[in-house]
């Protein structure tokens, strides 16, 4: 199975940026910890600052990827593009938000993408990241047996 993790816009800052929020951790360590706890899967990792790069990632992996976990970060409350390119690809794809969201800016509440997406994870921080990538093997093996193809 493989699965693409997409990070937008200041998510490389993770650690740095605002570690109250976000908490001391990269992304890069995170995502080395989770690779260890699903090696039996492909996860890639992708994260831009430019929403043409996100677009672009989103649109290949849509047809490669048997899930997509996007945290498009800002991008989230501003893109319809992002939006639209979720809603074109069959791909699953899970929003995640390290950060409640609702606890914050009033203009953090909106979000185009999750009317596109298959869930939305919320206000956990980087575990996040874990059950969308949990959710997505067993919503695979769920496919997967009602096809008939297990």
């Amino acid at each position: 199975m493989n699965i693409l993790i997409i990070n937008g816009p200041n998510l490389n800052l993770l650690g740095r940026r605002q570690p109250e929020i976000y908490g001391p951790f990269s992304f890069d360590d995170y995502f080395k910890g989770l690779q260890a706890q699903f090696p039996h899967m492909h996860l890639e990792y992708f994260q831009s600052n430019h929403e043409g790069a996100l677009l672009d990632k989103l649109h290949g992996a849509g047809s490669e990827a048997d899930g997509i976990v996007l945290n498009a970060g800002a991008l989230t409350h501003t893109s319809i593009a992002l939006a639209d390119a979720v809603a074109a690809i069959r791909t699953p794809v899970v929003e995640v938000h390290i950060s409640n969201v609702y606890k914050r800016e009033p203009f953090r509440h909106h979000s185009y993408l999750s009317a596109c997406c298959e869930g939305v994870i919320v206000g956990l921080g980087l575990e996040g990241y874990r059950l969308a990538v949990e959710w997505l093997v067993r919503r695979t093996k769920v496919s997967e047996k009602l096809e008939g193809k297990e």
